[in-house]
């Protein structure tokens, strides 16, 4: 496919914090410790303090991998083993389990990581970097994670079952299975994605599912997928999770981050509570809060005294799963990792973090906004060819589009601006003329202008929409081009990539791995 790219700012889908952050706006600096630039990755290379254990990270993936032992490719595996090296250092992404990866843009956070991960080799030859997708296992929203849309259609796995979404088992999936394989229809490239689909979902729980199907699709390109879920991990965190539950440190550091982001303009994404873990078992993922002199599960009737929660983290630290504000913290403490790609707002949020990281000593990461692409097929050049408009162009609405090209290319003068200037002029002779008389008709020829200029605009409005209709066959190109792309705002936040694999296979992704440049920091638009 070919990609043509243009900045964010000309889509005016992004946040003004995001456009700031990638433009490296010096504001930005205390809430960041490497610029997201080449510079700043050869400075995180240097200065990485490696927390977690090396050795314990490659059993943990071995032992995750055996449901995937099958299909292993030998690049998961170097690149498993060559992270017991100390040259060698994690590009990490996460999302939640998705069902069929839910939206475009989990694909697309994914193959950010590869390409950085493989465009930092070449930049520094004698250091490994593997490419990481953190599966969200602990969350437990499954309402976010239940659906996916796919040409037009909304599928819906219902069930009943509570807890973290990775635990879930897939018993119930069945039907969605089934609906989602009957609208991906019956190509060569259809049959293929559907036989890797019930592969995944035969697993027994959503967890193992996901692997399964990530696996699948980039095991190729040597992705590592971590499941952070695990009694080992955990205990590396250990510590943090005692301190931070005791003495709420968390809370107070993003507090006081937040108060300095709001005095440069940039709105907290999420906020720390006083506590920010929950307490996780099979089927029950509730907030941890502070009762008197006691912890409480919430809608449980577990409590704990304080030496009784310290007991219990320190035999079970598995069973205390971080909150959206130290997720990232865990990450980063068992991970060798250097680099995390998220969307805008993840970025966002992340700015208010680094001054958690910094009190408990743990490395921040060089934070990259993930690749953003739209998917347009052999048709929309010809008709962006036939408006004679710029492709940014297509991201503003319709009606400044309309707008837009009716001015342009009337052949009568649909604006009254040279009339009004003229009418003006009249009407300040009328003022001065009934103010010598009486000053208080001034007011009243005021009041006449203001009524003139309203009718005025008027007019001009249905001048403009009287020569819409004279070019009604070709405004409709702009119509369609917006149903067709941008009917649910960004293609990305919406569409599942099946609707495209069906057309391109696997070629398909090897296309977002040939077009996405991470630090060149451009929106794609991909054509054939």
């Amino acid at each position: 496919m070919k990609a043509t790219y243009i900045d964010y700012k000309d889509t005016e889908c992004f946040s003004s914090a995001v456009i700031r952050y990638i433009e490296n706006d010096p504001a930005l600096s205390p809430f960041i410790s490497y610029p997201p630039n080449l510079t700043g990755f050869e400075q995180a290379i240097n200065n990485r303090k490696v927390t977690g254990e090396r050795n314990l990270l490659v059993n943990v993936l071995k032992e995750q991998y055996v449901s995937t032992s099958n299909k292993h490719s030998e690049l998961v595996e170097k690149n498993i083993e060559l992270l017991l090296s100390d040259n060698t250092f994690t590009i990490t992404t996460g999302h939640q389990l998705n069902i069929f990866t839910g939206p475009l843009y989990f694909i697309y956070k994914i193959v950010t990581a590869i390409n950085l991960a493989n465009d930092l080799k070449k930049q520094f030859p004698g250091k490994n970097f593997i490419p990481v997708y953190w599966m969200a296992t602990e969350d437990h929203d499954f309402e976010e994670i239940n659906h996916a849309h796919i040409h037009g259609k909304k599928i819906v796995w219902t069930q009943d079952q509570t807890g973290a979404t990775g635990r879930l088992s897939t018993e119930s999936i069945k039907s969605a299975v089934a609906e989602y394989k009957a609208i991906l229809g019956y190509s060569e490239n259809s049959l293929k994605l559907g036989q890797l689909i019930d592969e995944a979902y035969s697993a027994p729980d959503l967890a193992q599912a996901t692997r399964i199907l990530v696996h699948g699709l980039f095991a190729k390109y040597g992705l590592i997928i971590l499941d952070a879920d695990h009694h080992e991990l955990k205990k590396q965190f250990q510590s943090i999770i005692s301190k931070d539950i005791i003495e709420q440190c968390s809370f107070t550091n993003i507090e006081s981050s937040n108060q300095k982001l709001a005095g440069i303009d940039i709105e907290a994404q999420v906020n720390p509570r006083e506590i920010n873990f929950f307490y996780l078992r099979d089927n029950l993922r509730e907030r941890i809060v502070l009762e008197g002199n006691e912890y409480s599960v919430l809608n449980s009737d577990i409590k704990f005294s304080k030496e009784e929660l310290l007991e219990e983290i320190k035999s079970f630290p598995e069973r205390f799963s971080p909150n959206v504000v130290l997720r990232p913290l865990y990450q980063e403490v068992i991970l060798p990792n250097i680099a995390y790609i998220g969307g805008g707002a993840e970025v966002v949020y992340w700015l208010q973090l680094k001054k958690n990281f910094d009190f408990y000593n743990i490395d921040f990461p060089v934070l990259i906004l993930r690749n953003s692409a739209l998917v347009t097929d052999d048709k929309f050049g010809k008709k962006i060819s036939k408006l004679e408009i710029e492709v940014k162009e297509i991201f503003k609405s319709a009606n400044q589009l309309k707008k837009e090209w009716t001015l342009k290319h009337s052949e009568h003068e649909l604006t009254l601006s040279n009339e009004w200037q003229q009418l003006e002029s009249i009407l300040q002779n009328i003022k001065y003329r009934a103010s010598a008389i009486n000053p208080t008709l001034g007011p009243s020829t005021e009041a006449i202008k203001a009524r003139l200029k309203k009718a005025m605009h008027n007019l001009e409005k249905k001048l403009l929409k009287a020569e819409k209709r004279n070019h009604d066959e070709i405004l409709a190109i702009i119509d369609h081009l917006k149903t067709q792309y941008f009917h649910h705002g960004l293609q990305e936040r919406h569409e599942n990539f099946g609707a495209f694999y069906t057309i391109y296979g696997d070629n398909f992704i090897q296309s977002l791995i040939n077009s996405f440049n991470p630090l060149d920091f451009k929106f794609t638009i991909l054509t054939p």
